[in-house]
Order: C-alpha cells, then structure tokens, then sequence
C-alpha cells in the first residue's frame, strides 16, 4: 500500500517529469534540435573556435556522445568542422551563420532556468536537494544510470527530436 507521503512525491516527480517533456518539445519545435544537441551547439557557438574535447568536458559528455551530436549538427549545416592548422589531428568547430540563429532564437530551456534559480540558494539547500534527489534515484533503482547534467527525457546521443 502506497502512503500519503510516497503518492505526493510521485506527483512530484511525474510533474518534473512532465516539464521536461514540455520544454524538450518546445525546443525540438522551435528549433528541430534535441536538448543535447541545442547545448552542443550552444557551448560551440559561444566559444568560437573550439574542440570536442573542450565542448565534452564543458558539458560533462563522452566524446563518442560530442561525436555523434557534431555529426548530426554538421548535416544540419548549424556547424562547421575544420582541421587545426596547427595541430592537423585535431578537430575545430565553429558554429555557422544557420547555428548562431538558432541559438538566438531558441526557447528558453528548463535547465537553465532551474539551474539560476538553483545557485541562489544557500549552499545547505543545494545540498539538502542533491542528497535528496540521489536518494531518490536510489529508490527508483537508477544510481547507476549514465546521466549528462541536462534535463532531457531522451538518450543524450538521439539524433532526432521527440
């Protein structure tokens, strides 16, 4: 039998679960980019020139996951991808006219928005949640679960949008 408490923090959670549904297609509408995709581009976009390992450690992603994202934004002509004249085994990318638009012109993402409100919080509140959300994830059988730091529901690789 389930208790009081344990209906309302299911309630709770199937409303996170829902935003992050909402706001992933709001995205994918606005813009045909899957969240992971949309940081990727972003963290390009707003370093110029870079790599796949600094767009990888920037987000937390596998290099396979940058890899395959890049691959998707490069079709899609949102990003170029040039040899370093320097270094001829590395990789640069840069965002195209096409990707800095649609980074302008994207919605505003949930993560973004929690993670403002989240860092104004004391640090014994952040700490309170973070515990409280692994716990959760313990609960639910998913500690083990790979995660990148993005509200998503989808695999963080998915080349097309939900």
């Amino acid at each position: 039998m389930t208790s009081e408490i344990a209906s309302l923090t299911l309630r709770a959670l199937r409303r996170v679960l829902r935003a992050t549904e909402i706001g992933s297609r709001q995205l994918a509408v606005a813009t045909g980019l899957t969240t992971s995709q949309w940081l990727v581009l972003r963290e390009i976009e707003a370093r110029a020139k870079t790599t796949p390992g600094v767009v990888a450690q920037a987000l937390q992603f596998s290099q396979a996951t940058i890899t395959t994202i890049v691959d998707r934004l490069v079709a899609l002509d949102l990003v170029q991808r040039q040899r370093n004249a320097n270094d001829k085994r590395q990789f640069l990318l840069t965002a195209t006219q096409a990707g800095r638009n649609v980074v302008i012109n994207a919605p505003d993402l949930l993560h973004l928005t929690f993670t403002g409100r989240f860092v104004k919080l004391p640090s014994w509140e952040q700490a309170m949640i973070l515990a409280a959300v692994e716990r959760l994830a313990f609960l639910m059988d998913a500690q083990d679960i790979d995660a990148a730091p993005l509200l998503d529901s989808g695999a963080i690789d998915q080349s097309q949008p939900k």
